[in-house]
């Protein structure tokens, strides 16, 4: 069963709840707009959704809602960036925009950030570069929970992927991609949904195809892209690789299977030999390889033909990556954002928990 939010009203008390975690206005403001853009792209798994699990993460004082980010390295091109284990909400707009500056003035600009936490959807930060007119890159690892082809072992994150690419009269490439089959939140609304997984989204503890949504829970691990080694699993393996390393060995981050879990109460890996949660962001300017009109007029082209691609039957249309999401959030500002029973009614409890006022 499900009811339909404004966004504003969601935002306002998602804004609010941050507030209640002292973070500062600004602060509050950066994570409501970030959380919130995962419900309008129809990104349910990373939305308010998740809005308990940041708060169990503060209250369990492993989010630091006061941080004093650090460049702890700097090149003109490059940095590395100490999150001060902050809400990684704030600390991913923080860490693009510095991509960006280095961009604008060197050209490209590439930052990797340590000690940060969940940072919500990769596409809302990497579309802040498509406003500058430059190529957004961002990647980031996650707590351990899938298994790499052939084993049993849980040893790499969900860990996403997203390339944004600016346009000019056409909506721009937005590749917003986990390197697992399904990421896990996709799993947290089966489970409250009462429905059975897809096959090739999970294996149990052995190693067996599961259609069970709480496989995780018994020692099941998520899959790969691509699911089994006959559909191409090694290449989602090896996806999932370049961005745990890229975003935890690079930037001294925890990888593998030491990064800490977004749940407060799974408890920490021992021995972790970084701090924190990493993320990976890319800014490229346009302009540093041809003039930005020149190629915004060919994007047009590119994207058109793809757009305008003769569908096979049975289907409406041929997407580009992003269509759908685009699409979704025009509709979710118009007819607002579907919440199920268990996550209105445990919005209802924070707002009890911190005296604020329930969203209507």
């Amino acid at each position: 069963m499900e009811k339909f939010y404004r966004y504003e009203d969601l935002w306002r008390f998602t804004k609010d709840v941050f507030c209640s975690m002292a973070c500062s206005a600004h602060d509050a403001e950066l994570a409501a707009t970030c959380l919130l853009r995962a419900d309008l792209r129809g990104i349910d798994s990373h939305g308010v959704a998740r809005l308990n699990g940041y708060v169990r993460l503060w209250e369990a004082k492993r989010a630091n809602t006061r941080p004093q980010m650090e460049v702890v390295h700097e090149t003109p091109s490059t940095a590395v960036l100490d999150g001060d284990s902050g809400l990684g909400l704030v600390v991913a707009p923080f860490a693009m925009d510095l991509a960006i500056r280095k961009a604008k003035n060197v050209g490209s600009g590439w930052v990797a950030v340590r000690n940060s936490n969940h940072f919500g959807i990769a596409a809302h930060h990497a579309m802040r570069a498509v406003d500058e007119e430059m190529i957004g890159i961002v990647m980031t690892n996650a707590s351990a929970l899938v298994a790499p082809t052939f084993s049993i072992e849980r040893l790499l994150g969900t860990n996403p992927i997203c390339v944004a690419i600016p346009s000019g009269d056409e909506p721009p490439f937005v590749a917003d991609l986990a390197t697992s089959t399904a990421a896990n939140g996709k799993l947290e609304i089966l489970q409250r949904k009462n429905e059975q997984a897809p096959r090739g989204w999970i294996q149990d503890k052995d190693g067996n195809i599961s259609i069970n949504p709480h496989e995780l829970k018994a020692g099941g691990a998520l899959l790969p892209l691509g699911s089994d080694r006959e559909h191409g699993s090694h290449k989602g393996y090896a996806l999932g690789a370049l961005v745990d390393i890229f975003s935890g060995v690079l930037s001294g981050a925890n990888f593998g299977p030491w990064v800490p879990p977004f749940p407060s109460y799974v408890a920490i890996p021992e021995n972790m030999p970084g701090k924190g949660i990493g993320h990976f962001f890319g800014a490229i300017r346009i302009d540093g390889f041809r003039k930005a009109d020149e190629f915004k007029r060919d994007m047009d082209q590119w994207l058109a033909r793809f757009r305008n691609a003769i569908p096979a039957k049975g289907h409406e249309k041929v997407l580009v990556p992003g269509d759908p999401e685009r699409e979704m959030e025009v509709i979710r500002r118009k007819m607002g954002i579907p919440l199920l029973h268990a996550v209105a009614e445990n919005l209802d409890y924070l707002a009890g928990n911190f005296k604020i006022l329930p969203v209507s």
